[in-house]
């Protein structure tokens, strides 16, 4: 069985008792870092006895073939990362496809996660939400990343490096605008912990010749459809194609005021002024 164990961000008071249990009772642990291995356990009071095996990206490659073959010879696998769950921006992935494939059991033990607790802290809406994983690295990719990005009505969260966060919130700036909501999270659940709010423009003057040190997680505010200006051209195209779809005139404008957050009456006179010109 492949057992994916999620450990605390920081606390290790936030680590559960079926991972603690899984700490002692394990044969093999595939493990980011065996020196934070080796904190954890001693933080949580708890001692291990199983062989351990570096896995982290650098090595994520040439790992595989080993920690396949403890799995097929019918030997359960922890596997655990430094913070939160193993295949979330941390090696574990390719590991997971290789069980489903081999139809290997796979076991979650669920815990802790940078994504939920900084979209929690965060402040922005909850109901729907993506992940990035982390930025590009250089501030072109990053452009081109947050522009793809422009119109997610999701609420966005991504990880950025703290040496880069101002580089990256200037970037995140140019393309989004300066009002546009976030905030950073920052050391979550560590003695640290720091939260900041506020307009992309407000983050910016903050991270602005400060030195910042930690893990960052970057929540951003989704798209409002209700901000983006609609030519009545645009409209129309819209209408007609929900008319092609089937749908009669009526429907299709109430279809495309509902998708755009509009007033049907805007929608509609669009009709009738496009009507009113090929007159």
């Amino acid at each position: 069985m492949l057992i994916l164990a999620c450990g605390p961000l920081g606390n290790s008071g936030d680590a559960t008792q079926r991972v603690k249990e899984a700490l002692i009772s394990a044969k093999f642990i595939a493990a980011e870092d065996s020196r934070k291995l080796t904190r954890l356990a001693h933080d949580l009071g708890v001692t291990y006895t199983a062989k351990v095996i570096s896995y982290f990206e650098g090595n994520e490659n040439e790992r595989l073939e080993q920690l396949t073959q403890i799995l097929v010879s019918g030997e359960d696998l922890l596997v655990i990362t430094d913070a939160g769950a193993p295949g979330i921006s941390d090696p574990g992935y390719r590991l997971i496809r290789i069980a489903v494939e081999k139809d290997i059991d796979i076991k979650v033990l669920p815990g802790p996660s940078a994504v939920t607790t900084a979209l929690l802290l965060s402040g922005l809406p909850t109901d729907r939400f993506c992940f990035e994983g982390f930025a590009p690295r250089t501030s072109g990719a990053r452009q081109g990343w947050y522009e793809e990005l422009l119109e997610e009505s999701r609420t966005i969260i991504f990880f950025e490096a703290p040496h880069r966060l101002q580089e990256s919130l200037e970037d995140a700036q140019k393309i989004f605008g300066g009002k546009r909501r976030g905030a950073i999270c920052r050391e979550m659940t560590k003695t640290y912990e720091e939260t900041v709010r506020g307009s992309l423009e407000e983050l910016l003057v903050w991270s602005t010749g400060r030195e910042i040190l930690g893990e960052v997680t970057m929540v951003l505010e989704g798209f409002n459809q209700s901000s983006k200006i609609h030519t009545e051209s645009e409209l129309v195209e819209l209408v007609l194609l929900q008319e092609s779809a089937g749908e009669g005139r009526k429907e299709s404008i109430a279809s495309v005021a509902k998708a755009l957050n509009l007033p049907k009456r805007q929608v509609f006179d669009a009709m009738v002024n496009q009507k009113a010109q090929k007159k």
